[in-house]
């Protein structure tokens, strides 16, 4: 690694599928996308894989329990946003207990949503990788 170099900051994002729609947060208080919707997730720490990530975050988050094997990468958006970033979105295919809101200071709502029915408050770069049909895929966004 070059003297200066700082990585890129990777985000990890997880789709809970029920009966044909998606958890979805607003965001509250964080200073990023407030008033928006998201899916679970956030960033990867010094040491952490990406699915140890994914398990991490749904636990603080929501309280569920997921196993990483269960798991599975959809695609991957590279974007240009205030600095490089990427962008990981996980698919769990099961896992453990019901959705709560743990982090009342980030997050002000749940909400089970159609795919095809996503409010205008969703976060841009993840309405855009939720309209994905093909997976896995890569979006490149911002260059």
């Amino acid at each position: 690694m070059s003297a200066g170099h700082v990585g890129i900051p990777t985000g990890v994002h997880i789709l809970l599928e029920r009966s044909g729609k998606v958890l979805m947060m607003r965001r509250a208080g964080t200073g990023f996308f407030d008033g928006m919707f998201s899916l679970p997730g956030g960033h990867v720490e010094p040491g952490e894989s990406v699915r140890d990530t994914a398990v991490r975050e749904l636990a603080e988050e929501t309280g569920v329990a997921v196993d990483p094997a269960a798991l599975r990468c959809v695609g991957v958006i590279h974007r240009l946003s205030d600095t490089n970033r990427i962008d990981f979105f996980l698919r769990a295919q099961s896992w453990q207990g019901e959705p709560v809101i743990m982090e009342p200071h980030k997050c002000d709502r749940l909400d089970w949503m159609a795919l095809s029915a996503l409010p205008p408050q969703t976060v841009p770069y993840v309405r855009e990788a939720l309209s994905q049909t093909v997976e896995p895929w890569l979006l490149e966004s911002g260059w």
